[in-house]
């Protein structure tokens, strides 16, 4: 089939190729584009192609499989999703998105990278891709004249590679000792000030809002912040971008950077904090004020109220349990509190017109789409509902006497699989193919047998 048959010609409203054109005038000397299109797990799946390939990446597209959506944490095909062979193994259209094509500054030759979403082959948003889930709880904001206003908080740790990878250490300049721990360390930011100046340079370049970069709790471990944007798709988009620039830059620099939940056991695990208020059709932060705070706290509620359900979309994977640990700085139970960061649900300190919440739950190597459409579908749960929250914690909340999250990867799956809100968030058959993958996954792991268990059983 020709690249585009199916597709309505005619659709005035489908996108053009100008800013494709535009960016080649601006930039002749790329030599090939990377196009990228994120998998059901936020990694980074797609093609390489030379630029001419560039000028139908508005439309029609570029031809991938939908099963793409269907692929494990391995990129290996799960056949229980039902989207594979069985399917003839069908092609969408991966399509630009707009202000998404840039330079590829960590390349070692002049390319580029355009970030895409996947439509089927009559030209609609494809159910499996985790952008159109998040775009439909957008819409359901806008039918209500609201606006989310979001940003995330990224964590991650540099590492030698090859230490890392044989002996699960970060190597020679970051070994474990308290002497080297230097939390808000001004002088562990510098002693990466390369590698962060082209972090930073290099977003700037992309249109990515980088806004504070800061040591934290543990050796060889930093935390980036974004700053919030009043268009939520876009700041998720910004996060899987920064990921991947993070890590091609650190690889430029002879580091890793790895975004593993868990990477260590004896230090703190790496997050991904996303902080929410909502505009309403005035521009008026809807959490402000007396009224605005009982508001703010019916999201609360609903955020805490769909936690079990959702938790699997903000720790998707096996290791990310092991980061669920009291006294971590991760939750371990459903509270929330004002000003505490033991709690799943935190309201940070700020003037009235900035309340807001922020949601501590996700690891780091989360789908990001996903976890916005999880905290945003809640928060929309709770004002529709009008629930209250139970009292907020104050102290210490892993003493707390509040239900627990469960620690166990096939809980998360169960509560997932049979969750109506997520029947509702997902529609039935994408929440079939995340427990599916999932599920896949949790039994690659439960089928390992580990080096421990050799040297203790021998």
């Amino acid at each position: 089939m020709r690249d585009g048959a199916g597709l309505n010609e005619t659709d005035t409203n489908r996108p053009n190729n100008a800013e494709a054109e535009r960016f080649l005038a601006e930039n002749p000397d790329i030599e090939s584009v990377d196009f990228l299109i994120p998998d059901i797990n936020g990694v980074m799946r797609g093609k390489w192609g030379p630029t001419e390939a560039l000028a139908k990446a508005g439309y029609p597209g570029i031809n991938m499989p939908l099963s793409i959506f269907g692929l494990d944490i391995w990129g290996r095909e799960v056949e229980s999703t039902g989207i594979h062979i069985e399917t003839g193994d069908i092609d969408g259209y991966c399509r630009a998105i707009p202000g998404r094509i840039n330079r590829a500054p960590w390349a070692p030759r002049p390319s580029a990278q355009v970030l895409m979403s996947m439509y089927t082959e009559t030209g609609e948003p494809c159910d499996y891709d985790p952008r159109h889930v998040l775009q439909r709880i957008i819409d359901r904001f806008s039918a209500k004249g609201l606006r989310p206003v979001t940003a995330f908080e990224l964590e991650f740790y540099l590492v030698d590679p090859a230490v890392f990878q044989r002996s699960g250490r970060m190597g020679k300049d970051h070994g474990p000792g308290p002497d080297q721990q230097q939390m808000y360390s001004l002088s562990e930011l510098r002693g990466q000030s390369d590698l962060f100046a082209e972090i930073r340079a290099a977003a700037m370049a992309q249109g990515l809002p980088i806004d504070t970069i800061i040591k934290e709790a543990a050796p060889g471990q930093f935390e980036v912040n974004l700053k919030h944007r009043d268009d939520a798709m876009a700041a998720a988009d910004d996060t899987v971008l920064l990921r991947r620039l993070i890590t091609e830059t650190a690889h430029k620099h002879g580091l890793r950077a790895t975004f593993m939940a868990k990477p260590f056991l004896e230090w703190p695990g790496n997050g991904m904090h996303v902080h929410a208020s909502i505009l309403d059709a005035e521009g008026n932060n809807i959490f402000s004020g007396e009224s605005g705070d009982l508001r703010l706290q019916h999201a609360a509620a609903g955020l805490l109220s769909t936690l079990k359900d959702t938790l699997l979309l903000y720790i998707p994977g096996f290791n990310g349990y092991r980061r669920l640990q009291p006294g971590s700085y991760a939750p371990t139970r459903i509270a929330w509190g004002r000003n505490n960061r033991s709690v799943v649900v935190r309201v940070p300190a700020s003037d009235d017109k900035a309340r807001r919440l922020e949601h501590r739950m996700s690891g780091a190597d989360a789908n990001p789409y996903f976890v916005l459409a999880g905290v945003l579908g809640g928060m929309l749960e709770g004002l529709e509902t009008g629930r209250m929250p139970p009292p907020a914690v104050e102290g210490n909340a892993y003493n707390v006497p509040l239900p627990q999250l469960s620690d166990d990867m096939d809980d998360a799956i169960e509560d997932f699989e049979r969750s109506d809100f997520i029947r509702r968030l997902f529609g039935p058959e994408l929440r079939k193919i995340f427990a599916e993958i999932k599920r896949e996954e949790l039994m690659a792991f439960d089928n390992e047998i580990t080096p421990l268990e050799r040297s203790t059983y021998l």
